[in-house]
């Protein structure tokens, strides 16, 4: 099968019966409609749970096994009453309580599991030192933050004057981190549509072709948006789902139909009709389309394989949403053009773009020839500063501290955070999130016993806690020894305290004791987890490089570009990890970016730009590529080729990459620190891939090249010819049946001498 052919094909077939085609594509919105209203909410969970089988969750299978405790299902919330001027003491004190506690536990089961008040249990730790404060917690099942709501507005109801009402705790802080998260979903799609509407406008010259590729983009949303509700029937999928499908669907859904789009016009200025142009786009940039995004999507399979729910769920939403925006530059956006031809010149903006400027690009003429020019010049030095540029940023990277943003990590004005605070200030404990020691065996054995009180010591003397309580199973041969944490359980103090219990407290504590110790809890999962990304990251590194090769190789039929392709990527992707940790962990330009500072990087985060970057990096790459291997086919010119690679996409390039870093920064702009590394370093490595990647070390190197970019070894001839960029396109004329029989006759892997 030629695959040139079959995007050809389809597109044209799109075009001639473009009503069937809308008609298909408005039906799936609607049925995706239909989806997220009733399936898509349900399908979304807060929690982030691992796939394979750590230690902490070994841990907490066996305490739900023998105890029936899940804590993965029920979460501690605590509700704090605060007065300057009364005590606990003053009957007006415990009415106001009373009633905070009665109302909350009025919202049943579904929200409240038990807990108890100071004036219940006379439990002093319940009470501040000054007496002016006091907390009671209570037990809630994790899915009730979607009613966090109700319970804040219980505390407002009773705060003011005398009162001050504060709520924090694990679910408080979900219902906050998935609100900062849509917020931040909102304000990036908000700012990314406006920024692509005026950088589309600006790259086409006319409002009419500015509002395409929008279009195909939010369309790719929604019927992503409604696969995932589907999807969600069969697996629980974290709510970060959404602001992935929306980031990368506004993302490649615009590119794809700019690039498509773009040859479409183009081919029109050179003369061909309406259906021979879109047929000629179909069979050169449709099919640069269907390879980039084919990169994209199995670049993003490795964050499938990953064995947690959080990176399979943003996995299987980027996959979806990228397979539909492939889908409707191939099939839908033909079928607009078919129906609005040159209507897409429409509302032409003046002094932007005229009609017989379309074109220039064919002379080696204009600033992307001069940008070639000055580094093809001089390529070993362009190549030396482009590389050592990127090697600089990279640098910070090695000073990189893997962990996972906490409730010290999201802004003060947030309900959670506030809670927490006056917690900290008034009890100096941390959200009740405990470290858990599960002890299996004999526990009325005298050297059980005498490890437990060990352990227990051996805690005590750790700042990093603040008490521990035993509480026995005797009937059930276990222990649990619940260690308080005095800070965040996400901080590395708090993670460093697990690897001591494990590797220190535990060994000298039940040393030649036959009873089994796990360790469980947030902090626990947190250790566990970054050790999994440890042992992850090498296999899915070597997935993603492999398969990018394989496309890469069938894509231009050359050995080297897929060598030279990764490299570079590879170079733009290290820089942006270093950026990220310069900004974020070292704090430079905190302020300047409105960015909060934390001790570490989210231990997700590199693996997860690393997918989801190599397959956005090789996007710009391929089309280029495929413009400078069409032109080496015809003219045989290696300079030449290089030349008109860049200066034919370079606008475009530039364009995409604009939208891209408007849409990437536009989420980075919320107040999830999650979302901010993860916004900016998408936004960085792009400009980086754009800037030094694309005008400088591209050029430089295929100049060093030369013929050899194009070097396809004799034993890999057998390779099916599918490749891109090979000339072979448009409807047969006698001038191009010429063409085509003359590019037949010279071998694709013996390219003549290029021209200096």
């Amino acid at each position: 099968m030629n695959l040139g052919n079959w995007t050809e094909t389809l597109a044209r077939a799109c075009a001639r019966r473009p009503w069937l085609t809308v008609g298909i594509w408005i039906a799936a919105m609607a049925l995706a409609v239909f989806s997220m209203i009733t399936l898509l909410g349900g399908a979304l969970v807060t929690d982030a749970r691992p796939t394979n089988d750590p230690e902490s969750m070994v841990a907490m299978d066996l305490m739900n096994e023998r105890l029936g405790i899940d804590n993965s299902e029920i979460v501690d919330e605590m509700v704090i009453v605060r007065s300057t001027t009364l005590t606990v003491d003053d009957p007006e004190f415990q009415n106001v309580v009373e009633n905070i506690y009665a109302d909350v536990s009025a919202l049943g089961p579904d929200v409240f599991l038990g807990g108890a008040t100071y004036y219940m249990t006379r439990d002093p730790s319940l009470v501040s030192p000054d007496r002016h404060t006091t907390m009671f917690p209570f037990n809630m099942p994790f899915e009730a933050d979607e009613r966090m709501d109700e319970i804040y507005a219980i505390g407002d109801k009773y705060a003011g004057g005398e009162f001050e009402v504060y709520h924090t705790g694990t679910a408080a802080w979900a219902a906050d981190s998935m609100k900062l998260g849509e917020d931040a979903a909102s304000r990036g799609e908000a700012i990314g549509i406006s920024a692509a509407l005026v950088i589309l406008a600006i790259v086409f010259g006319a409002i009419a072709a500015a509002l395409l590729p929008v279009a195909l983009g939010i369309v790719a949303i929604i019927v992503a948006m409604g696969l995932t509700g589907l999807v969600g029937q069969a697996m629980d999928l974290t709510f970060f789902v959404t602001n992935m499908i929306t980031m990368m669907g506004l993302a490649v859904g615009i590119d794809y139909s700019l690039f498509i789009l773009t040859r479409f016009r183009e081919e029109r200025q050179r003369g061909l009709s309406k259906m021979d142009a879109i047929g000629t786009a179909g069979a050169t940039a449709s099919r640069a389309v269907f390879y980039s995004g084919l990169t994209v999507v199995l670049a993003l399979t490795g964050l499938v394989m990953f064995p947690l729910s959080i990176f399979i769920s943003m996995g299987i939403g980027s996959i979806l949403v990228v397979f539909t925006a492939i889908i409707a530059s191939l099939t839908l956006l033909p079928a607009l053009l078919g129906l609005m031809g040159d209507k897409v010149n429409a509302i032409r903006i003046p002094f932007i773009q005229r009609k017989k400027d379309t074109m220039s690009y064919e002379k080696p003429v204009g600033f992307w020839a001069w940008i070639t020019r000055v580094v093809t010049k001089v390529p070993a030095v362009s190549v030396i500063i482009a590389v050592g540029l990127l090697l600089f940023a990279a640098v910070p990277f090695l000073d990189k501290k893997s962990g996972m943003s906490g409730i010290n990590d999201v802004p003060d004005y947030l309900r959670s955070k506030q809670g927490y605070i006056v917690l900290q200030n008034e009890f100096h404990v941390s959200i009740d999130r405990p470290v858990t020691v599960v002890i299996d065996g004999d526990i009325n054995s005298d050297k059980t016993q005498a490890g437990i009180v060990s352990l227990q010591e051996q805690l005590a003397a750790d700042s990093t806690f603040v008490g521990s309580q035993v509480v026995p199973y005797p009937e059930q041969n276990m222990a649990i020894i619940y260690a308080r944490l005095a800070g965040d359980p996400m901080s590395q103090q708090s993670m460093d305290s697990v690897s001591m219990i494990r590797s220190e407290y535990v060994p000298q504590a039940f040393d030649d004791n036959p009873v089994r110790v796990l360790v469980t809890g947030d902090s626990a999962h947190m250790v566990d987890f970054n050790q999994t990304t440890s042992d992850y990251t090498p296999i899915i590194f070597a997935y993603v490089l492999a398969l990018s090769f394989i496309i890469l190789i069938l894509a231009f039929r050359s050995i080297v570009i897929p060598v030279t392709a990764i490299i570079m990527n590879l170079l733009s992707v290290a820089a942006a990890y270093g950026l990220i940790v310069l900004v974020f962990q070292k704090g430079v330009g905190v302020g300047l970016f409105g960015f909060i500072q934390v001790e570490a990087i989210e231990t997700w985060l590199p693996l997860f730009l690393f997918a989801v970057l190599f397959g956005l990096s090789m996007d710009y790459h391929v089309f280029l590529l495929s413009r400078m291997r069409e032109r080496f086919m015809q003219k045989k010119d290696n300079a030449e080729a290089v030349s008109f690679g860049l200066r034919s996409t370079g606008r475009l390039i530039t364009g995409a990459a604009l939208i891209m870093v408007a849409v990437f920064i536009g989420f980075a702009l919320g107040d999830l620190v999650m979302m901010q590394q993860m916004g900016f370093g998408l936004a960085v490595a792009v400009f980086l891939d754009a800037t030094l990647v694309r005008c400088v070390l591209v050029p430089a190197t295929m100049k060093l090249l030369g013929k050899y970019n194009w070097y396809l070894p004799k034993w890999l001839e057998w390779i099916p010819d599918i490749s891109l960029g090979d000339g072979q396109h448009g409807p047969d004329t006698p001038e191009t049946k010429a063409e085509k029989k003359s590019l037949s006759d010279i071998p694709e892997t013996v390219p003549v001498e290029e021209e200096d």
